[in-house]
């Protein structure tokens, strides 16, 4: 996946210093996500409804603890 003419933006809770965050990009068909500690890693692109599915999981505190 070409990642370069993507628009990546970061959560507003991540810390400037340096913490444990994932980045997104919005595709046509999904969003793609990164580790924002290391740009040039690897990818992992999401379908529009598995990205849906994932963010009402986060929003019910299915993953608290994980």
């Amino acid at each position: 996946m070409e990642v370069n003419g993507l628009s990546w933006r970061k959560s507003s809770y991540s810390s400037g210093n340096g913490g444990a965050c994932v980045e997104v990009a919005v595709l046509s068909q999904g969003v793609a996500v990164r580790d924002s500690k290391d740009l040039g890693g690897p990818v992992v692109r999401f379908g529009g409804g598995e990205w849906g599915v994932f963010v009402a999981g986060v929003k019910a505190g299915l993953f608290a603890g994980v």
